[in-house]
């Protein structure tokens, strides 16, 4: 079976074939001579570990190690256990889970047939030092034993089962007898590289107890969480041995009041845990260990009688990551937003971003890449996409193409792929990790790749246009795809990508990509605009059923419109929306850039208007309908009611109307503009950045408005004071005045806290 750390072989187990096998349990008794000054576990168990040693819990961590291509990576966590292991007899034990890496739920990815799948497997090794400076290291090796453990079935897509009359008692402390076990059994080890986890586990963020229980019919129990999560639940239950309480997580509700669990993508039971007692007349709790769902509603069958809030508890689990931003303002709807898609992106994190903790839970890169800017404002998430880039590297075919989801089993990347519009999260993700964290070494170990990539970009142009067979996802009155031609977006991507790689380029100092991309660039802009610029002035394509604010809203944003064309552009997209009574119809692309670029073109009358906006499509529609996170789609019968893809909304929020939004180098520069200030009367936001605090706020009362700003060390801001002109602004000393533009008057300002007052 295994060996010592480093080395390979894999740990245990017995090969299985479907039907299931469950989950094993391997364990080994060790003797320590002397005392221990220091002890570390080194451990990778796949695809998921809960280990245990002399019967006390290894750490805080779920769903451990972090999901990767196996075939490329495979994480290992390091635990300190001093404080575990003692002198004289010792036992660990390991209880491994399935996850992605043995997966057996047939799926629409085809994760059961990955080229990496396997059977459970550990690799462990446990370090002890003694104050002499000697050393006692336990590995896996040929001593440590295997059994069939409770977890008769674990997935992440359909749940588990747990059969508590089959738990055996104190097996991870030393005393147990284990000689009805088998020899764990050497296994094949992946073929991915070795390499030490540095991102933030997974951990249960929050406990939180339901708002109602009610009877749905006999013996079968609604529960409400009252919040959107994702997670499990923790059964309490006192009932007699073989007792079986099943558990059905689901967002919504059928219109019988019965919990909706359906998933098309992965036919057969769906979110659902089941619990079998063992008796003996005390209470009983457990919670799932390798499995997690999204919900709102959990529906409980088998108990004995109606279960109280305490017995079913909603344990919240998600990626930990720090909260690094507030914002706050007038206007109630905008801080429901925001606290929304908080709410849904940290219902998002898993190790990887995902799509939806329901029906999907992959990592498809372009959902990323709209909430990329959202994540780092609102969260700590350098550990978290650093180790995301290297999946997205380890994802690269020899051709350079990327897959449109990461990790990949071999799906993505002829199945809804190539897609520009996705894949350019690639050097998008590098271009922002410089931008926000100042991080140029990310770069750099990227930088061969990222250019291999690009490079298979250009390569399969067609007409000097990019093609892809997604584009602007989901827009309103569609089911997926987009009736325009889709090549208007991926060419707007793949321009975006080239620019931002060519800036990474001057300040790696690769002058030959640099100029190479810039031309490339040069050239599609110039091949996008005689293809989609029309003589009426605003873009269209020739498959458009009618005007498409994606197609005209982009290019401004990504600054692909003719000087002579812009104010046209703009135009039409007012005249559009209004024609619309105050309503959006773009996709997810479109409306990461709809509202922003509106305030930045001046009219932010028509943002606020669509920001606010009650009825189909947007967001007060949902919530007037009992939203509180965001959703795939804008109908109420949307699939997942936890998709952040189109709350890029809050990202107009935080730099519109709170006006402060990162400019370069981790924040050496940054701006505050508050252009979206219709409507609100005062609104504050605040972000912890590499170099410290930054901050803007701003309010108007009687006419005035006082706008603060505070900037870190190291940092400089530009200030957009928002006045008719210079006269009217009252600059604190030490503010430079840089120029004055329709309705701001520009200062810069370096370290410290400033004041502006601009009179009516």
């Amino acid at each position: 079976m295994l060996a010592p750390w480093g080395q390979g072989p894999w740990g245990t187990g017995v090969s299985v074939s479907v039907p299931e096998q469950p989950a094993p349990l391997l364990r080994r008794t060790f003797n320590v001579p002397k005392d221990v000054v220091r002890a570390r576990l080194h451990i990778s168990g796949l695809a998921y570990y809960e280990a245990e040693i002399n019967g006390v819990r290894v750490g805080r961590q779920v769903l451990d190690p972090g999901f990767t291509d196996y075939q490329e990576t495979v994480l290992y966590a390091v635990h300190d256990v001093t404080d575990r292991v003692r002198r004289g007899a010792n036992a660990i034990g390991v209880t491994l889970g399935r996850g992605f890496f043995g997966l057996t739920s047939p799926t629409a990815w085809n994760w059961n047939r990955a080229p990496w799948h396997g059977e459970p497997r550990l690799l462990a090794q446990l370090e002890m030092d003694h104050p002499d400076g000697s050393r006692t290291t336990v590995a896996t090796d040929g001593t440590w034993r295997i059994t069939d453990g409770p977890t008769l079935s674990n997935s992440l897509y359909a749940g588990e089962t747990y059969d508590a009359r089959k738990a055996p008692r104190d097996w991870t402390r030393p005393g147990f007898d284990d000689r009805s076990w088998q020899e764990a059994q050497r296994q094949t080890a992946p073929k991915g590289t070795l390499r030490a986890q540095g991102h933030d586990p997974i951990e249960v963020a929050e406990t939180i107890r339901p708002v109602d229980i009610r009877e749905l019919s006999q013996g079968v129990y609604v529960v409400d969480m009252g919040r959107t999560l994702a997670g499990w639940t923790r059964l309490t239950v006192r009932a007699e041995a073989g007792t079986t309480v099943r558990l059905v997580h689901g967002e919504r509700l059928n219109s019988d009041g019965s919990v909706l669990a359906r998933n098309d993508l992965v036919p057969g039971r769906c979110q659902t845990d089941e619990y079998v007692c063992a008796g003996g007349g005390a209470d009983e709790v457990w919670e799932p260990r390798f499995s997690y769902k999204g919900f709102r509603y959990v529906q409980v069958s088998g108990l004995p009688a109606k279960p109280g809030p305490e017995q079913v508890l909603g344990r919240v689990v998600h990626t930990r990551v720090a909260s690094t931003s507030t914002f706050s303002c007038s206007e109630p709807f905008y801080e429901q937003l925001d606290r929304a898609m908080r709410r849904t992106v940290l219902n998002n994190l898993h190790g990887i971003p995902t799509d939806t903790p329901v029906y999907e839970k992959n990592g498809w890169t372009g959902d990323a890449q709209l909430g990329a800017p959202v994540m780092a404002y609102a969260f700590g998430v350098h550990r978290f996409l650093t180790k995301w880039l290297g999946d997205l590297r380890d994802s690269q075919n020899a051709e350079g193409q990327l897959p449109v989801i990461v990790p990949s089993g071999g799906w993505g990347y002829h199945d809804l792929a190539p897609a520009p519009e996705w894949t350019t999260v690639y050097p998008f993700l590098l271009r922002e990790m410089y931008r926000v964290y100042g991080d140029e070494r990310l770069a750099r170990d990227h930088w061969a790749p990222l250019v291999r990539y690009l490079d298979w970009e250009i390569g399969r142009l067609q007409d000097g246009l990019a093609v892809t067979a997604l584009g602007d996802w989901l827009p309103p009155g569609y089911g997926g795809n987009p009736p325009e031609d889709t090549r208007l977006t991926a060419t707007a991507y793949l321009h975006r990508a080239l620019t931002g790689t060519a800036e990474l380029a001057d300040l790696l100092g690769d002058t030959e990509v640099a100029a190479r991309y810039r031309t490339t660039a040069d050239a599609l802009k110039e091949a996008f605009n005689a293809a989609f610029l029309g003589s009426d002035g605003h873009y269209r394509t020739a498959k458009d059923p009618d005007y498409r604010q994606t197609s005209n809203c982009l290019p401004l944003a990504f600054g692909l419109v003719p000087p002579g064309a812009r104010a046209s552009v703009v135009d039409s997209l007012l005249a559009d929306i209004a024609r619309r009574g105050n309503h959006l119809n773009t996709g997810a692309l479109g409306t990461s850039v709809l509202l922003r670029e509106l305030s930045a073109q001046g009219h932010p009358e028509v943002a606020h208007a669509l920001a606010t906006q009650r009825t189909y499509p947007g967001w007060g529609y949902w919530f007037d309908n009992g939203a509180d996170t965001m959703w795939e789609m804008w109908p109420l019968d949307s699939r997942s009611r936890d998709h952040y893809f189109l709350g890029t909304v809050v990202q107009w929020l935080y730099e519109n109307v709170a006006g402060l939004r990162p400019g370069d180098a981790g924040y050496r520069t940054f701006t505050v503009r508050p252009d979206g200030r219709t409507g609100v009367d005062w609104a504050r936001t605040s972000v912890r950045t590499v170099r410290g605090r930054a901050a803007a706020a701003w309010s108007v009362v009687d006419g005035t408005t006082r706008l603060s700003v505070g900037v870190p060390v190291g940092a400089t801001a530009e200030v957009h004071v928002p006045a008719a002109d210079r006269s009217a602004v009252a600059s604190p000393a030490g503010a430079k005045w840089v120029r004055s533009e329709p309705g701001f008057v520009v200062y810069t300002v370096p370290h410290g806290s400033w004041e502006f007052v601009a009179r009516a």
